[in-house]
């Protein structure tokens, strides 16, 4: 019985190979999309959890309530790790991690440009990251050690271990030993870096890290088995408070492996973050699915009336309706697993290019538990795309089929277009979705944001520019290809440096507003092409312009002034330090669009970015003739320089890649769906070929018979229509609120999805109609 149940199988497959190959197709898209989808989601988990006290480890994050709303951050007080260990039983482990700008290390007139961080002395008990030699409780124990990764070490000495003991400079004039050399940092890790330096040796430099007032730093900890933790992060939630006593600071504890997926707050409540991208494409695999499995389901229920009377004649010898059903899932079950195999050896060969549209680096391994996923998944497509042809097909009674009175009931009819709806407005929420993706990043990246960002370079001064800025500033503005240059603390790429401490006349005693702070020169006003809403900029012509500021519009409105009002204002920055503002600068978004702009003071002070205009077209001469003049005021350093404008389009790189994933999965999806709706249509010309013979020997045009084959199929997805723009506008609104700055829903976009999906219809069932209406009615008539 098993050897005929296969023998009837393949040769349903191939009396029907239109439907068998459209599912074949079918499954095999939607098991591609869902395996691509399920790699890049199982990454996505893996990142940060991969350490050995993942269970125990936990990021501290501090709440603040400000006039403008509560404010999550990740910035602690440098002292705070090795305090919260020295006063908590409970933390077992903590250190305090503070990022070091790309710096240039050096040994023997080698030099290599690297990522590193300060860290506390517990850095290596608390995260995994192996040492290859070192030991990690004492590696970080001396201020002037370093201890850096294995490419570092092969960089600078050839070999790991000629590196050990060795004298390494980092910048200009600092010396520090290797103690220590660890692996190179995998890519499940968000921290990425190439040497650590102990945190004490930044302390010892940075008098505002000792300031329990102050933050900036990271700390993280871990807790002694057995702790729980909300009860730990309550005792020290007022840590902070008891040691600055006008101190907002709150403190909590966060799960470090959770930050990176669950890291956006919203007014100090936990609101999603890269999770919701996770969610989005498991949802999207699944409907894909579905859609495939609607395909297979469609079709064959469409066919039973074929194989009915198959049905009837082993039932009538004998054949039970559980074996009946086994029969038809079984041949479900067999497409399925064709196609997944099938799809596995489309997903490893489409891998390269997908690692390359999600900027990750994940390998298609046959691991057990991707075997287990894949082979369970294809059990259950399988059995869901064949139980109600199975079903369905069982339930005729044999007599009624060998008296050929079986006809398509009501019911059958409707679950079909039923089916066909629910997989149309899937597919259009889609196509709604990837249009709205795509008009937001569009926005979010040609926005004007109240500066000219087109052909600035920013680079570090290194070396010994630092020491020799202002030489080095009137060589570069020499340069004839350089239209302007100057000097900024700010990538303008994000908030960089903060300061809640201003006072003002008029302020409340308890109102805390967060300032951005930048440090500026002379000459970055013209370099930007900043705006003045009212004052001036600094100028050299005013001696006493170190004791002046400027600040932005939302400043003024926050601090209760118009423009004019604000200027002459004094504003205290410390208990005896106090500037007065000369001008009033028009908004300029130095965050993404994600956020509002914030307000902002600026103040002439020592600068580390050096900003340069480059003359249009001529960016390559000018570029060769800065990295000269780079290479003689910094010997042995090289430009590390970058476009301001391609590091804005880098905020958006999230977006960017969600809009094209969403674009190729709602093709696949439409794809697929086509091939459903080509599949149903063939089979509903083949069943109407008598009648479209008559119709045509009786005068029927061919446009009349393809209207008259195509209409059925166009209402079904105006139906989906109807359903699923709602749908989409809700959900859209919903992806939209994340931003601060966004565009609005114009209905033109919900009009041209419906138009597209129309089209899509039309186009997919009208080849099948039209070869029907073109059919001779001779040979029609005659094979019926």
């Amino acid at each position: 019985m098993l050897r005929l149940g296969f023998l009837v199988a393949f040769r349903n497959f191939i009396k029907y190979k239109t439907s068998f190959l459209i599912n074949i197709i079918g499954l095999t898209s939607g098991m591609t999309c869902a395996f691509l989808i399920s790699l890049w989601v199982q990454d996505e988990f893996l990142i940060d959890a991969f350490h050995d006290k993942e269970d125990r480890l936990y990021q501290v994050m501090a709440v603040e309530n400000y006039a403008s709303g509560t404010s999550v951050s990740e910035n602690t007080p440098g002292l705070l790790g090795a305090s919260l260990k020295t006063d908590f039983p409970d933390v077992q482990y903590a250190a305090t991690t503070t990022w070091i700008f790309p710096t240039v290390l050096s040994y023997n007139n080698t030099f290599i440009r690297e990522n590193g961080y300060h860290v506390g002395k517990d850095f290596f008990n608390i995260f995994t990251y192996p040492l290859i030699l070192g030991n990690p409780n004492n590696v970080l124990n001396d201020p002037s050690s370093i201890c850096i990764s294995r490419d570092v070490a092969k960089k600078l000495f050839s070999n790991v271990e000629n590196a050990m003991g060795k004298s390494i400079q980092v910048g200009e004039n600092e010396n520090f030993i290797v103690n220590g050399i660890f692996e190179n940092i995998s890519n499940k890790s968000t921290y990425q870096f190439d040497f650590v330096l102990p945190l004490q040796s930044f302390l010892d430099q940075a008098d505002w890290a000792n300031d329990w007032a102050n933050s900036g730093p990271l700390t993280f900890v871990v807790l002694n088995e057995g702790v729980n933790a909300a009860l730990a992060s309550d005792k020290i939630s007022a840590y902070v408070k008891s040691k600055v006593s006008k101190s907002k600071t709150e403190l909590f504890l966060k799960k470090y492996a959770e930050q990176y997926l669950y890291g956006h707050y919203a007014n100090g409540v936990p609101d999603g973050g890269r999770i919701d991208y996770v969610w989005l494409f498991s949802i999207i695999a699944v409907f894909i699915l579905i859609i495939a499995c609607i395909n297979f389901m469609n079709l064959s229920t469409a066919r039973a009336s074929k194989r009915a009377q198959e049905v009837g004649i082993r039932k009538t010898i004998g054949a039970g309706r559980i074996g009946l059903i086994g029969q038809y899932i079984g041949e479900a079950l067999f497409i399925a697993f064709l196609s997944m195999l099938i799809a596995y050896g489309l997903a490893a060969l489409l891998l390269t290019p997908f690692n390359t549209l999600t900027g990750k680096a994940i390998e298609l391994t046959l691991t057990p538990e991707l075997i287990a996923i894949a082979v369970g998944a294809a059990l259950l497509t399988g059995c869901i795309a064949g139980s109600y042809p199975a079903f369905y097909l069982t339930h005729f009674r044999p007599i009624a089929v060998l008296k050929n009175e079986i006809k398509n009931s009501s019911g059958e009819l409707w679950a079909r277009r039923g089916l066909v709806v629910f997989q149309f407005s899937i597919t259009i929420i889609l196509i709604v979705g990837v249009t709205v993706i795509h008009n937001q990043t569009q926005y979010l990246t040609n926005k004007h944001l109240g500066y000219d960002q087109e052909n600035i370079i920013f680079f570090p001064q290194e070396g010994t520019i630092s020491n020799r800025s202002e030489a080095f500033f009137n060589a570069l503005k020499k340069i004839p290809e350089v239209v302007h240059a100057g000097g900024t603390s700010h990538d303008l790429l994000g908030s960089v440096s903060t300061n809640p401490g201003l006072d003002w006349e008029g302020k409340a005693a308890e109102e805390h507003v967060i300032f951005e702070r930048f440090f500026v020169d002379y000459d970055l006003y013209k370099t930007m092409d900043f705006q003045m809403a009212e004052g001036r900029w600094f100028s050299r012509e005013f001696s006493t312009d170190t004791t002046k500021m400027v600040i932005n519009e939302t400043a003024a409105k926050i601090m209760g002034f118009s423009p004019k009002e604000a200027i002459g204002q004094r504003v205290k920055l410390s208990p005896d330090f106090y500037l007065e503002i000369v001008g009033v600068l028009e908004d300029f978004h130095y965050q993404s669009l994600h956020q509002t702009v914030e307000p902002a003071y600026f103040r002439l002070a020592s600068t580390y970015y050096i900003a340069a205009r480059l003359a249009r077209g001529k960016e390559e001469k000018a570029i060769a003739k800065i990295e000269a003049l780079f290479e003689k005021f910094a010997p042995g350093y090289t430009l590390n320089y970058s476009y301001l404008d391609q590091n804005y389009q880098a905020l958006y790189s999230s977006e960017k890649r969600v809009g094209q994933l969403s674009s190729y999965f709602a093709g696949f999806a439409i794809i697929i769906s086509c091939l459903g709706l080509f599949g149903l249509a063939a089979f509903t010309a083949e069943r109407r070929v008598k009648e479209i013979g008559i119709r045509k020997v009786l005068g029927a045009s061919v446009g009349t018979i393809v209207i008259l084959l195509s209409k059925d199929f166009v209402r079904l997805v105006l139906m989906s229509i109807v359903i699923a723009l709602p749908l989409s506008y809700l959900f859209m609104q919903e992806w939209l609120s994340q931003f601060a700055y966004k565009i609005h829903l114009s209905i033109w976009i919900f009009i041209g999805a419906a138009v597209t999906s129309v089209v899509i219809a039309w186009l997919s069932v009208s080849s099948q109609a039209l070869k029907a209406a073109i059919a001779n009615p001779v040979q029609s008539l005659k094979t019926e």
